[in-house]
């Protein structure tokens, strides 16, 4: 299926991005399915990621980066390319932007000049550290606290289910200061702070847990306004949240791609499995789902551009409508390949799985349509 017809005009820039992200997926294609079953960081992907020069647009040009702002719509169109090959590069480049966004916009300078370019040369890998063992999408329930001390900050309490835990070379962990939330930058070699692996996943991930006992670092590791870092967090989650649509929509594209071919060469009762009518209208309700979900992924991302925050509402429908539309889309290419869409090893297999995974990080969709709900209340109070 040619997905490079889709329903939003990309520019000549993205295009050339979208170009260059899909050499870089094909170049992973042959040991994808040995990256996405590791836990831990897998570094053949991490030394393709780094020589794609692809990470350079997670951060800001003033520091090693592409664009001066950072683009939601080329990361999100890399996103798409990535995930059809593999989940853990698709993961190790869009954490590299979230993990090191509050940084980016929030740091002080000489912390942004130190650890930045090597984010963007993926010499440094990044993390966000927001959940925690009690806490999964209600982050203003977070009991981490951030302390003024002597000698800087003091950093106490624990995190759950991070994404390169273990694995990063810095955290951006949010946490409460008197009465509101600050963000600070952690090192991974900081005293005090203990890392072990998370739990497995049906979907291996690089996942840990942080352990941050009397973690002490300078005042000038600080991100954002103390007490008011919680937008400062909101605005990483508004710029990548998008990004994930891209993911789940590269996602079904491949499931489709998958079950497409199979439909194509396996005959039954005399002729390919395409010209039954039950199978061709299933593969036809799975190209409208990834074209419609594509289009809204690239709409949310172009918008998100402008004022991340103002057009969260976009993201949030972006992320909700890719990722369930990944689930149904993946769940038929299954169903269209028979006994040997459950073939375990096999691509499809493995998109099945990373496909579950999608509707619950970086907001569950329960959650997102809750407060997509609260938004039509207020606008028709």
């Amino acid at each position: 299926m040619d997905s490079s017809v889709p329903g939003f005009d990309l520019g000549p820039g993205h295009k050339l991005i979208r170009e260059q992200a899909r050499a870089l997926a094909a170049e992973v294609e042959p040991f994808a399915a040995e990256a996405d079953a590791s836990s831990g960081l897998h570094e053949p992907t991490r030394a393709a990621l780094a020589a794609s020069g692809l990470a350079r647009h997670a951060v800001p040009a003033a520091y090693g980066g592409n664009s001066e702002i950072l683009d939601p719509l080329a990361i999100t169109v890399i996103r798409e390319a990535l995930m059809s090959s593999s989940a853990h590069l698709d993961s190790l480049f869009g954490v590299q932007g979230i993990g090191s966004y509050t940084l980016a916009v929030g740091g002080r300078e000489a912390l942004k000049q130190y650890w930045l370019p090597k984010v963007a040369a993926v010499e440094a890998i990044a993390s966000i550290a927001l959940t925690e063992p009690d806490v999964g999408s209600d982050l203003r329930a977070v009991q981490t606290s951030i302390e003024p001390v002597e000698g800087g900050l003091r950093v106490r309490g624990r995190k759950s289910f991070i994404t390169n835990g273990g694995a990063a070379d810095f955290y951006c962990v949010l946490g409460r200061e008197d009465g509101g939330y600050s963000m600070v930058l952690v090192p991974a070699d900081a005293p005090g702070l203990r890392t072990r692996p998370g739990d497995d996943l049906i979907a291996p991930h690089i996942l840990g847990e942080l352990e941050f006992d009397d973690v002490i670092v300078p005042e000038e590791y600080r991100l954002g306004v103390p007490g008011k870092a919680f937008s400062l967090m909101l605005q990483a989650l508004a710029v990548f949240r998008v990004s994930v649509a891209g993911s789940a929509v590269g996602l079904a594209q491949a499931a489709l791609d998958e079950a497409l071919a199979h439909a194509r060469t396996r005959e039954q009762f005399g002729a390919p499995l395409i010209e039954l009518g039950s199978v061709s209208q299933s593969l036809a309700l799975c190209w409208t789902e990834v074209e419609t979900a594509r289009a809204m992924a690239y709409r949310a991302a172009s918008l998100a551009r402008t004022d991340p925050l103002a057009h969260l509402d976009y993201s949030a429908i972006a992320k909700v409508s890719a990722t369930e539309a990944a689930g149904r889309v993946v769940d038929r290419a299954v169903q269209v390949m028979g006994r040997f869409g459950l073939v375990r090893g096999s691509k499809i297999e493995r998109l099945y799985r990373n496909a579950r995974p999608l509707r619950v990080y970086e907001g569950a969709t329960e959650v997102l349509l809750d407060s997509l709900a609260r938004r039509l209340r207020k606008a028709g109070a």
